[in-house]
């Protein structure tokens, strides 16, 4: 006779603790899928951009010899008070818009009946979840790297991205510096669409966001951690031509990972070298940085 414990396949791993159960159906009970979809939402945002930032801003000052040993760019690239102070004030004014479009979207979708996301008292079950973290990851990755791309346009960069470009040397609040048209084509819609066309459960969502938040502040972070994650998306800054996705996938793909655009321009040297002017070279390499 067998002694494991076999539970029914739809159950989810979430209502073995008990009281995570019992907590949300008391949420679903004294509030509206409106108030939840909101507040949570906020929350979240508040926790797992806030949180990060204030970690990894806060260590050059609690911690100076531990925070120079791992910043990947030097002392004299990194930005100053009254820069970071500035940083503060765009990021607070994103926020707001971006919180009171949310809560544009969600008046709407009351008098429509239809929910971007399900807001219900049953859990989702754990294949649920990772299926659409999977997917929103990957789909994900497509919507920034294209957006991000198309920022880069010139005709595009310095009305728009320029202004995020502003940190060569970024830093973890820097993640949001952002046009309000990119803080909506390419932080928030890349991360918000993904688990609407899945229709996911509030908070599956919830959980890829708080994912995505802190994946942002790290890879803005300006520091070495967890195995390099910074070092790509700190290249872009300090390069601009190189790294526009996440993942590394498309980059991959596309030829914008480093290596191959280190690899065409070792053969722009090599035709220099072949009689073409060293200084026509160096400008075209120049003008393609500025664009």
């Amino acid at each position: 006779m067998s002694s494991s414990l076999h539970l029914p396949p739809s159950m989810s791993p979430l209502l073995m603790l008990e009281p995570v159960g019992r907590a949300w159906e008391n949420i679903m009970k004294s509030y509206s899928p409106a108030t939840i979809e909101f507040a949570g939402t906020l929350i979240v945002q508040l926790v797992f951009f806030w949180g990060p930032c204030a970690i990894y801003l806060s260590l050059d000052k609690l911690f100076p010899r531990f925070s120079e040993r791992h910043k990947i760019q030097p002392a004299p690239k990194q930005p100053t008070r009254s820069e970071i102070l500035d940083c503060l004030g765009v990021v607070l004014k994103n926020q707001i818009i971006s919180t009171a479009l949310h809560g544009l979207l969600i008046y709407i979708s009351t008098l429509t009946g239809k929910g971007a996301f399900r807001v219900e008292a049953s859990l989702p079950s754990l294949h649920e979840i990772v299926r659409d973290l999977i997917f929103s990851l990957l789909l994900r990755e497509a919507l920034f790297y294209y957006s991000h791309r198309v920022l880069h346009h010139p005709r595009l960069y310095p009305k728009i991205h320029k202004i995020h470009h502003r940190f060569t040397a970024p830093v973890a609040l820097a993640a949001q510096y952002a046009h309000p048209i990119e803080q909506i084509v390419a932080n928030i819609l890349p991360i918000t669409i993904p688990p609407q066309l899945l229709n996911s459960h509030i908070l599956t969502f919830w959980i890829f966001m708080a994912y995505e938040l802190i994946e942002t502040t790290t890879v803005h972070s300006g520091y070495d951690f967890f195995l390099n994650a910074a070092k790509m998306h700190d290249l872009h800054h300090e390069k601009f031509l190189i790294y526009f996705g996440a993942i590394g996938v498309l980059d991959w793909f596309h030829g914008t990972d480093g290596s191959k655009m280190a690899a065409k321009r070792k053969a722009k040297g090599a035709v220099a070298g072949k009689g073409v002017s060293q200084n026509k070279v160096d400008a075209g390499v120049k003008g393609e940085k500025s664009d």
